[in-house]
């Protein structure tokens, strides 16, 4: 049985699929287990991830349904979310095996570093890193992962449009806190690029801000789709 399932929900990620799960392969060759959960792609993303996955599921559009149905088709005791446009760490299975067991903790989530030539994704990416140490919250950007039974208890991704991961994060830290890996995940930058970081770390702020006051998050949701359309 595999002890480390690492779930990857994809909607139309033909473009870089691939490059998000050929580096899995050693990971693979160790045991672990990749899922891909298709929301209804409409171009290749399931044929191409099909050769370097485990399995490819599909579930209703969505990442909270996704990363859901991955979970519950999941053969491991650990699960580790991870978004397409995020790579791992090549030594991610042993730093998250071995780090919950050493400290025992439920859950956790990696260090991020934002891929891209803008000089403030550094600054934005350790602002991230060090805001989440502090609250116990998480973002799916930093490759959330916990015990299966305590996702379980948690409820898993509540079915919203908007902070699942954040939903997701306090519900799990009512079990403990975090394990916060310093060894860092990357992820694509091209929001920040396109829409601006400034610009977006303010929106982001203020959908958050929204939410833990009792924001409806599909409501959520729009704002933020609404947000990038106006940049």
């Amino acid at each position: 049985m595999s002890r480390l399932s690492i779930i990857v929900p994809a909607l139309d990620e033909a473009e870089g699929i691939a490059a998000c799960l050929a580096p899995l392969a050693p990971l693979r060759a160790r045991g672990a287990e990749v899922l891909v959960v298709d929301g209804g792609s409409r171009d290749a993303t399931a044929a191409l991830a099909a050769p370097l996955s485990d399995r490819v599921l599909s579930a209703p559009r969505g990442r909270a349904a996704q990363m859901n149905a991955g979970a519950q088709a999941a053969r491991a005791d650990t699960l580790l979310f991870l978004h397409a446009d995020t790579r791992l760490p090549p030594d991610a299975d042993r730093l998250v095996l071995e780090g919950l067991e050493g400290s025992g903790r439920a859950w956790g989530r990696f260090d991020v570093r934002i891929a891209g030539r803008g000089a403030l994704l550094p600054v934005v990416a350790a602002l991230m890193n060090a805001r989440s140490r502090l609250t116990g919250i998480a973002t799916g950007d930093q490759a959330m992962f916990a015990r299966r039974e305590a996702f379980a208890r948690a409820g898993g991704f509540p079915p919203i449009a908007l902070m699942e991961d954040v939903a997701l994060s306090a519900a799990l830290r009512r079990q403990g806190q975090p394990l916060c890996l310093r060894a860092k995940v990357e992820t694509s930058g091209r929001r920040w690029e396109r829409d601006g970081a400034v610009r977006t770390i303010l929106l982001m702020w203020r959908l958050r801000l929204a939410y833990f006051l009792g924001a409806d998050p599909a409501r959520l949701a729009e704002r933020y789709a609404h947000g990038r359309a106006a940049r």
